[in-house]
């Protein structure tokens, strides 16, 4: 045991300021995504309907760019350290965020600032294991982690509750759509002051280790490398890569779900139930994997609990009539519940069997392989006025159970194998 270790106090600061900005990062992305269809009369005229830049083209960007900037923002987060990834990527969401909300009205300059944001996003969430690594003791990093992708959810969450209390989202009324301009402005006030924040309270790392669990990792290639070569990396992102995809599909395509059910209204409310399922899950199960000192455990449960969570949502409008839009709900939530839950899980995992990797590389990987098929996801689904959709749905409770009989072939960390035997 290594006597010059220290947990510091400031660490619950830096994962306060970490919080806050993966808050605000999401916010922006799906501020169209809960009032899409009053998004797309508010914008009326300015893009053609049958191109890709279009309403639903602001979620799918943060995909797309993600894909072409998650590794590069590894890069840095894991060369020049976290404080200099995350700030970079607070600089980049002050600028764009504002520029967003002063030329709400334009379709062009809105989907131009949307673009910068999602350069901006794989340098601040890519950082997760890379802060928690560095500021928390193993026995708390499941707890750190769930805590900071917990702040992605509530980021979506509150955009999905609050974006449609500012816009005028039911058909019926008159000035359908109105009122877009004020959201994008509160949110870029609100991202600009966060953002700011993070920029002067971040700090790299303390000064001494928080536990003996540290290591030197290896260089940004030759982890790349190492990670590639380790099995159980292998399934993980292949489980990343079904369920992120999945996620980010549903979250991306919320409001044109609801209209699948035959749901009118753009209440966002398939969103919120999912988001607020998240909310509990990402705090409850990474506590007791880490008081249990089990990964896979819970990582079983995470994805055998996504099964009957897609399946309520994929066939509620078929099999339970007047009621569809109740089962859609619940199921929004136990989907959120589970899955949402598996990603701090899953993160930490992967940081402790490919160690001594860099852990912004390996949280990056399964990042990058959950948005290529959620881009690819929310492409299908929109595809010629979301004729496919359903279809997608429906390959969504397919892909959900393969991932079930792939999460069983995992083997534990040796991290927790080996902490479980200290403590005996």
């Amino acid at each position: 045991m290594n006597d010059n270790v220290k947990a510091y106090p400031y660490r619950w600061v830096v994962l306060i300021v970490f919080m806050l900005i993966s808050i605000v990062i999401e916010v922006q992305w799906l501020t169209h995504a809960p009032i899409a269809r009053a998004a797309q009369v508010y914008y009326q005229g300015q893009f053609n309907p049958d191109s890709i830049f279009t309403v639903d083209f602001l979620a799918m960007s943060y995909m797309l760019f993600f894909i072409i900037f998650s590794l590069p923002a590894s890069y840095v987060i894991d060369t020049y350290g976290v404080r200099a990834g995350i700030s970079f990527g607070a600089s980049l969401a002050a600028v764009a965020s504002l520029v967003k909300g002063i030329f709400a009205s334009s379709f062009l300059i809105v989907l131009i600032a949307q673009m910068v944001l999602a350069i901006a996003q794989p340098f601040i969430i890519n950082a997760v294991t890379a802060t928690t690594v560095r500021w928390f003791p193993l026995k708390e990093r499941g707890l750190a982690a769930g805590l900071a992708t917990l702040a992605q959810y509530l980021g979506i969450i509150a955009v999905m509750a609050v974006t449609p209390l500012l816009v005028i989202s039911s058909p019926t009324d008159p000035s359908y759509g109105e009122g877009i301009d004020r959201m994008l402005m509160i949110y870029g006030i609100i991202t600009f002051v966060i953002a700011v924040i993070t920029i002067i309270f971040m700090r790299e790392k303390p000064p001494t280790p928080p536990d003996d669990h540290q290591y030197e990792p290896k260089p940004f290639t030759k982890g790349l490398k190492h990670i590639i070569t380790v099995r159980d990396m292998k399934i993980t992102l292949l489980l990343f890569l079904i369920g992120l995809g999945i996620f980010n599909a549903v979250s991306s395509m919320v409001d044109s779900i609801a209209g699948f059910l035959g749901v009118a209204d753009s209440d966002g409310l398939i969103g919120v139930f999912m988001l607020l399922g998240g909310v509990l899950g990402a705090v409850i199960l990474p506590i007791l994997s880490d008081n249990y000192m089990k990964r896979k455990l819970f990582l079983v449960i995470c994805i055998g609990g996504m099964v009957p969570g897609m399946f309520g949502l994929t066939f509620a409008g078929t099999l339970f009539g007047e009621q569809a839009y109740l089962v859609a709900l619940i199921s929004s939530f136990i989907l959120g519940f589970f899955v949402m839950s598996a990603g701090p899980i899953g993160f930490q995992y992967a940081a402790e069997i490919s160690s001594p990797a860099p852990e912004a590389t390996s949280q990056g990987l399964l990042l990058l392989s959950g948005q290529i098929t959620g881009l690819v996801f929310v492409s299908l689904m929109s595809m010629n006025d979301n004729r496919f959709l359903g279809q997608s749905m429906t390959a969504f409770f397919v892909l959900s159970v393969i991932a079930f009989i792939l999460v069983l072939t995992l083997k534990e960390s040796p991290m927790m194998i080996a902490e479980r035997e200290k403590r005996r």
